[in-house]
């Protein structure tokens, strides 16, 4: 069974639970390397917790082992999509407009395959086409989503509004304890 058959099967399975518990399924990802990985990403607004993390992994391990859509032993691994989030599904490219991102194409655009920028929704007759404001300032492009091969948020925005190790929000010291 090939790894993209076990992830839609663990998809339908899994969504109905992760959605009970309040939670969004954003990625389910098979591997057979090694001793195989199950990896499904959760999230809920405001971020998920570990105790999230842990009730969806025993609630999802139980249907997994009755169910057996993994014709081998494999480890099931449940964790928040992280700081540098994804974009999995058309719609998180309007949830997160405003937000940086990184969009990585298929095949070269315009001669490039690497887009950084601010995401600007979507577009297009059927809103098939992502925004991307570049971070260089030359514009603005529209990139078909067939067209994206990885794409996810930026952690720079929240690295730098945040303050420093022993800072306080809006004080900064100067070099060897001096204010």
């Amino acid at each position: 069974m090939a790894g993209e058959e076990i992830e839609q099967k663990v998809e339908r399975l899994a969504g109905p639970i992760v959605e009970e518990l309040g939670l969004e399924l954003v990625l389910v990802e098979y591997s057979e390397r090694g001793n195989g990985r199950l990896r499904l990403v959760i999230d809920k607004p405001g971020g998920v917790s570990l105790g999230d993390c842990a009730e969806a992994s025993r609630r999802l391990g139980a249907v997994l082992d009755v169910e057996d859509p993994v014709p081998r032993s494999y480890e099931l691994e449940v964790s928040s999509p992280g700081l540098d989030r994804p974009l999995v599904r058309p719609e998180d490219y309007d949830r997160f407009s405003g937000r940086r991102a990184v969009v990585k194409t298929i095949a070269p655009l315009d001669g490039r395959r690497v887009f950084r920028g601010r995401l600007g929704g979507r577009t297009g007759e059927n809103k098939d086409l992502a925004v991307i404001e570049l971070a260089d300032g030359s514009g603005s492009v529209e990139i078909p989503l067939s067209a994206v091969a990885r794409a996810r948020l930026e952690v720079e925005d929240l690295i730098a509004s945040a303050p420093r190790s022993g800072e306080r929000p809006g004080r900064r010291k100067g070099g060897f304890g001096r204010k």
